[in-house]
């Protein structure tokens, strides 16, 4: 085994699920965001977890509203959502930029990203402070999704982001 600095070794680590979090402002405007950094964390209770940068406009915007969404975008959305990865809902409505939908969640404030392969509406019941980024934990409350678009986004280290089917396949 080579011995390997720090992003060589996450490199190898791609593809990994790429999400899009959403959240609202106290005043209940909506802000979608671009994550790789998520998982499940248990079954019962129904927990995930999403590590966001504490510079993040979302940061701030889960603290005060206490509530996320975790959508899985599908193929068809590829683009808009390494859109909502690289630009800041700080300074412009990504939602209206990318024509993404801003569907009524069933069970929280914030959005549903419309047509997305899976949505996980999420209360938080913990946030963790942990070197520069806070690891949101939500309790799944509403789960959406849309069984026709299967495929969803992964985002990959130095490459082009990849559609797969739940088997992997291209």
């Amino acid at each position: 085994m080579d011995e390997l600095d720090f992003n060589t070794g996450f490199s190898l680590t791609s593809p990994l699920p790429y999400v899009l979090v959403t959240s609202v402002d106290d005043e209940g405007r909506p802000n979608v965001m671009g994550a790789s950094w998520v998982t499940r964390i248990s079954f019962e209770p129904f927990l995930m977890a999403v590590s966001i940068g504490h510079g993040r406009y979302s940061n701030g915007l889960i603290k005060s509203c206490k509530e996320f969404v975790i959508c899985y975008p599908s193929a068809e959305q590829e683009k808009s959502a390494m859109y909502c990865g690289t630009h800041s809902g700080r300074r412009e409505d990504k939602f209206a930029q990318t024509g993404l939908a801003a569907s009524p969640s069933k069970k929280v404030r914030p959005p549903t990203v419309g047509e997305c392969t899976a949505a996980f509406e999420c209360k938080l019941v913990q946030a963790h402070e942990v070197g520069d980024h806070t690891l949101f934990v939500g309790e799944v409350v509403a789960v959406t999704g849309n069984p026709a678009r299967s495929k969803h986004v992964f985002a990959t280290t130095g490459k082009a982001p990849l559609s797969l089917d739940q088997k992997g396949n291209l």
